[in-house]
């Protein structure tokens, strides 16, 4: 059975993570994806994070479903063979300062008029015009602008950072959104178009209703910890083992099922027990009878007696609990793939599961390069000439 993508062809220049990940994305569904990279910059993503014998471990999960191409874009050398392969594709996502791809006769405009069919997504920090637009940036950045930190972090301590790229990941998911909406577009009209991408926008999406709240009723939401201004009872509660867990109470029904578990029935008929924003007004006194109950009891008996209740908990897990969990296993969330470089690997599964087409990482990420005469060969580069471009440093 195809892949979905079977047939896609997707040139990835972009570096770092919100670009190359939407890459990911496309290539766990059958794109044939060519990672295009510096002969001697790779990308900085193959830096990020801890290594084994010098292999990065996270460029195995970055890099997966890639065949990993050397070129230096900005010769003219190099220029001409980007076009050759834009001849020959359907997307290419890059994330260079607005301008850089102009400067080297690579822009939309030069790319249509090899592949006017082709879709150009353009993934920068701040977007392609503007005031910040030619400003370097990074998804930490995104996380700052857009209100996430704000909200993030107890009452009385500071703005906070995720410690991962929460706002590259959401802006690659944005990013493949995009593309598949585009391509769709293309094989309807008969032509692409140019996708432009800002990382402080799709993150700034998924932060709620904030910007009409403000609009209209001049309020600013607080920094809240674990609690919710939406629900409560909504934190993390320790358990008599020492292990953390955290509850949810977003629907009116689970509220009332943990404080009928918990002994405190009396308090749903209090008038404010109603809505979930009149809760989390009285998120003090749910907290404390809630976390008294729980704190009395080991991890195992809490999470059973939720259960039985039907109300909603999950144990807090580092990586290790994820690993062991049931139903991650049940669900093949963790895939082992086999590579050259450290045989078999763990690493997150494609995102979802599709009845007829589903997705695979049919390899890891692959060396810097490795693909570089195979890929050039396709378009007609002949031993001769690619010996003679790697003399010059264009691949």
């Amino acid at each position: 059975m195809s892949a979905p993508l079977e047939g896609i062809r997707v040139l990835d220049v972009s570096t770092l993570f919100a670009g190359p990940l939407a890459a990911t994305f496309l290539g766990d569904f059958g794109a044939d994806v060519i990672k295009v990279e510096h002969p001697s910059r790779p990308d900085a993503a193959r830096g990020h994070g801890p290594a084994k014998d010098g292999v990065n471990l996270w460029w195995k999960t970055l890099g997966r479903n890639k065949r990993t191409v050397t070129i230096d874009l900005g010769s003219p050398d190099g220029a001409d063979l980007l076009l050759r392969l834009v001849a020959d594709a359907d997307v290419l996502i890059e994330n260079f300062r607005p301008g850089t791809l102009e400067r080297w006769g690579l822009g939309p405009d030069a790319l249509h008029a090899v592949n006017p069919r082709l879709v150009v997504a353009r993934v920068t920090a701040f977007g392609q015009f503007g005031p910040y637009s030619g400003r370097p940036g990074f998804g930490s950045l995104a996380e700052a602008m857009s209100g996430f930190a704000a909200l993030t972090g107890e009452p009385d301590g500071p703005p906070t950072l995720p410690p991962f790229g929460l706002a590259d990941g959401i802006a690659a998911l944005s990013t493949a959104y995009a593309v598949m909406v585009a391509l769709r577009g293309a094989e309807r009209d008969g032509h692409g178009q140019v996708i432009d991408l800002a990382i402080i926008e799709p993150i700034l999406m998924l932060l709620g209703g904030q910007i009409t709240a403000y609009d209209q009723l001049g309020t600013v939401q607080p920094r809240t910890g674990n609690r919710s201004v939406n629900n409560a009872p909504r934190n993390v509660y320790r358990t008599a083992d020492g292990d953390w867990v955290a509850v949810s109470t977003s629907s009116q029904s689970i509220a009332e099922r943990v404080l009928t578990l918990v002994g405190r029935s009396e308090l749903i008929a209090e008038p404010w027990f109603a809505s979930g924003h009149t809760r989390a007004e009285h998120a003090d006194e749910l907290d404390a009878a809630v976390s008294a109950w729980i704190a009395a009891r080991p991890t195992e008996i809490v999470v059973d007696e939720f259960e039985r209740a039907q109300a909603a908990i999950a144990q807090v897990y580092d990586v290790r609990g994820i690993l062991a969990d049931p139903q991650y296993q049940a669900i093949g969330t963790v895939q082992t793939v086999d590579d050259d470089e450290l045989g078999p690997v763990r690493m997150q599964n494609v995102l979802f599961r599709l009845s007829e087409t589903p997705g695979a990482i049919r390899w890891a990420g692959r060396p810097h390069g490795r693909d570089t005469d195979e890929v050039l060969a396709e378009v007609g580069v002949t031993r001769d000439q690619l010996d003679a471009l790697r003399a010059k440093g264009v691949v």
